[in-house]
């Protein structure tokens, strides 16, 4: 009589849950992409003018756009396995951004532009980059020609460029003081030096964001390079934050603290070299508020290493505050009526801030509750709301 094979041994329990797992982990994750453009679609359908860009891992698809000058709003929906930033760019100047779009998610971003070719950013910060083409039109052509008188400007554009310098060089003296104590191996002082030298880049980062690859070089977080922390490219604040508070080791961190000083030194010349709008003063204010509110304040990926983001947040404030103060002779006799609604947004964020603070100093963010967070969000998008009342006002919409 023949021998009977064996019978077949089931497989472990645990392993037939695992493989169901993983299956249902892949089916969630199609149905999120499918969710996403469905969503895109939706919201097109609503609005008619609304472009669809979606990024994929090393490009972004349609490359190539054209649209009419004015108002114009892109739906990013972003098919990588990352989060991703979006950005317009005229030469090395953002005119429009959105970061941290996450994996099979979308964004809007809402962009008022003048005639000419950008280029445009498509995820990664190695991948290629598209264009942008903006064609002029009847509306724009009169824009231009109603442009109100720059004169009553002057002054608070010489006085914002006054601002930037002194910060500047308060940014540079950071950096090298942290700088120093890598040099010299002294991790602890290391990071509390960090915190300033950190802090002083926020309270120019409205203005410094307007330089792509400066800013790149600077402050871009691992996520937007191919190897994360481990990209040769990244570099910059978060780079030595990742060593500083995760990896709490200076081993060959030296030439990355020198290079950073050299860079923020050249943001500085940067910034004084480049020539600031008067209807760009409140808007990157607004956008960075925008950011905060939108992704920051949510989330707290800025400072994911040392969960310092509050001490950022007060930066953004001040740049905030100034520019408001620069402006205010102006709003005093053109729109009296919009400056108890700015006071009231700044001191409200102000407030929120400070009840944030344990013994005097801001607290961790990981300590920071989901509540708390949503109610500093919603405070920054606030502020960024009055302030964006102040071009209309000024006559600097629509340009």
């Amino acid at each position: 009589m023949p021998n009977s094979a064996p019978p077949q041994a089931s497989p472990p329990r645990a392993l037939r849950w695992a493989v169901a797992g993983s299956v249902i982990v892949m089916i969630a994750a199609g149905g999120l992409f499918y969710y996403a453009s469905k969503l895109a679609a939706a919201k097109r359908l609503a609005n008619h003018d609304e472009m669809l860009v979606t990024i994929e891992s090393h490009r972004c698809a349609p490359d190539t756009l054209t649209v009419p000058a004015g108002h114009a709003s892109f739906r990013i929906v972003n098919r990588s396995d990352r989060a991703v930033e979006w950005e317009i760019l005229d030469g090395v100047l953002v005119i429009e951004e959105r970061e941290n779009i996450a994996p099979g998610l979308s964004q809007v971003i809402n962009a008022n532009l003048l005639p000419g070719d950008y280029s445009i950013t498509c995820g990664l910060l190695s991948n290629p980059r598209g264009t942008l083409h903006v064609t002029p039109t009847a509306a724009s052509d009169a824009a231009a020609k109603a442009r109100p008188s720059m004169v009553a400007f002057v002054g608070p554009l010489s006085e914002f460029r006054v601002y930037l310098s002194s910060q500047g060089t308060a940014l540079i003296k950071a950096v090298s003081a942290l700088d120093q104590a890598i040099a010299g191996g002294d991790l602890s002082r290391a990071q509390a030096l960090y915190l300033p030298a950190r802090a002083a880049y926020q309270r120019i980062a409205p203005a410094a964001q307007r330089l792509a690859e400066l800013d790149n070089a600077i402050n871009a977080r691992a996520d937007y390079f191919e190897k994360r922390e481990q990209d040769p490219d990244f570099v910059g604040f978060h780079r030595l934050e990742y060593a500083l508070f995760q990896q709490r080791d200076l081993d060959g961190l030296a030439p990355v603290a020198q290079r950073l000083l050299t860079d923020v030194t050249t943001l500085k010349q940067q910034l004084l070299a480049q020539t600031l709008p008067p209807e760009q003063l409140v808007s990157i204010v607004v956008r960075n508020l925008n950011t905060l509110g939108d992704v920051r304040a949510a989330s707290g990926e800025e400072e994911r290493y040392s969960h310092s983001d509050l001490n950022g947040f007060a930066g953004n404030l001040d740049a905030a505050r100034k520019v408001v103060e620069l402006l205010r002779p102006l709003l005093s006799t053109s729109a009296a009526d919009l400056l108890p609604t700015l006071d009231n947004a700044l001191a409200t964020f102000d407030a929120q801030l400070n009840g944030l603070k344990v013994d005097g100093t801001y607290a961790s963010y990981d300590s920071v509750s989901t509540e708390q967070r949503q109610q500093t969000a919603d405070k920054a998008k606030a502020l960024a709301n009055a302030l964006d009342a102040i071009d209309p006002a000024l006559g600097l919409s629509g340009l």
